[in-house]
């Protein structure tokens, strides 16, 4: 694992990263991408947590499996529909995504879900920026601050420093990691996020 970890430069180590670049391996989505999502979604002492639950507006990070999915299975018997995990999958949104409570904080499967979910999102949309926005959420406003935080990840594991869009031109995203294209091969830096316009310089 040390050797795919290694395809994601300046990025931590932990479950929830080493299971992005391996369901980036298998779905063709880009690893950094993946990488800086779980961040995004669950960042906690110094990398990504599995334990991570998004309930009513809320984040908790929990000490372990069994505690997390303790609280879960309580929210779940009152109604609630709780983000989970390395990727914060919505359980209202998303209820065929995992089969057991114990799936959703399986860092693979979380993962895999996430990775086919912005795989589809990508084949719809016909580029990296939108799908990122889509896969937080279907407001358009939602959608864009979210990725703004990919971005400024993205350029973290980098080593690049984010250059905010012009007030002149609000279609950009403000960051080029994440352009329109194919999906890039692991260990790649192509520009990803911007939706054809680099607004980083290329690596």
């Amino acid at each position: 694992m040390a050797l795919a970890a290694a395809t994601v430069q300046g990025a931590p180590t932990g479950p929830c990263i080493e299971a992005a670049i391996r369901a980036a391996s298998e779905s063709g989505v880009p690893p950094d991408l993946l990488v800086a999502i779980t961040l995004v979604e669950t960042r906690h002492a110094g990398t990504a947590w599995p334990w991570t639950i998004n309930h009513q507006g809320k984040g908790s990070w929990y000490p372990d499996r069994d505690s997390a999915m303790a609280a879960v299975r309580q929210m779940l018997e009152s109604g609630d529909t709780p983000d989970v995990g390395c990727f914060q999958i919505n359980t209202g949104w998303h209820p065929d995504a995992f089969e057991t409570v114990e799936d959703m904080f399986d860092p693979d499967a979380n993962a895999a879900y996430a990775a086919r979910f912005l795989r589809e999102l990508h084949g719809s949309t016909g580029n990296w920026a939108d799908a990122v926005a889509g896969f937080h959420s279907r407001d358009p406003d939602r959608g864009e601050a979210y990725l703004v935080r990919v971005g400024a990840v993205l350029a973290e594991l980098q080593g690049q420093a984010p250059r905010m869009p012009s007030p002149a031109a609000p279609q950009r995203n403000g960051f080029p990691l994440l352009a329109g294209g194919p999906p890039a091969t692991a260990g790649s830096l192509v520009p990803l996020l911007s939706r054809g316009v680099p607004l980083i310089g290329t690596p």
